[in-house]
């Protein structure tokens, strides 16, 4: 009788860079990259840092309170958030929540929320009819909030009313940390900005990659 076997080989890696400095961690993800292209096998990484995960993973697992949230490749967990703790975790700064509600106004859908109202594009707003009076968790993340001097032009977006609290110049970008009636969030901006600390000024929202999720049960992305 003949038999047939196989050998699964995989290496396993558990949080291997979480004592080095950034500057070290940067180097050593290209080698262990480079060494996975290399190999040509499976490495099975662990991690609690979303960079890493993002960087370096052909398809992520992301598991929160010992159970599976979602397995996709990198842009889709980045496009495409199964959930609320999905689309937190991803992303760096993380994305903004607001509580709010879908509303109708003007022959339009809209997002009423306590800090702003902002009108859901046409294209996006037959999948949310079903939410019209419903509560919703809002999210936007920080790059898709413009300082509107410096909006793409091919965008929808919508104007919000905000005061800057404190700004954090990167160079390429500047962070603008911001408040609008009780919520806080966070917007990515051109570095020409001209928004500073104490300001009263309008951001604009790029309505086109707006994300919606229940606001009860597991906070599933609304489809």
């Amino acid at each position: 009788m003949a038999s047939v076997t196989y050998e699964h080989v995989y290496k396993r890696f558990d949080e291997p860079l979480s004592n080095l400095d950034a500057k070290l961690r940067v180097q050593t993800r290209a080698e262990i990259t480079k060494l996975h292209q290399q190999l040509a096998t499976t490495f099975v990484y662990v991690t609690h840092d979303q960079v890493e995960a993002m960087t370096m993973a052909t398809r992520i697992a992301v598991i929160w309170r010992g159970l599976m949230q979602q397995v996709d490749t990198p842009q889709t967990l980045y496009d495409k958030p199964s959930n609320v703790f999905v689309a937190g975790f991803i992303g760096s700064p993380a994305m903004n929540f607001f509580d709010a509600k879908v509303e109708r106004s003007n022959g339009n859908l809209i997002i009423d929320s306590e800090a702003f109202n902002a009108v859901i594009p046409k294209t996006k707003a037959s999948k949310y009819e079903e939410y019209v009076g419903k509560r919703v968790i809002f999210g936007i993340r920080p790059e898709d909030i413009h300082d509107p001097s410096f909006t793409p032009a091919d965008i929808q977006t919508s104007l919000v009313e905000a005061r800057v609290d404190v700004t954090e110049l990167m160079g390429s970008e500047i962070y603008l940390h911001l408040k609008a009636k009780g919520d806080t969030f966070v917007g990515r901006v051109d570095p020409r900005t001209y928004m500073r600390a104490g300001n009263d000024v309008q951001v604009a929202f790029n309505m086109d990659n707006i994300h919606l999720f229940e606001s009860e049960g597991d906070q599933a992305t609304i489809m």
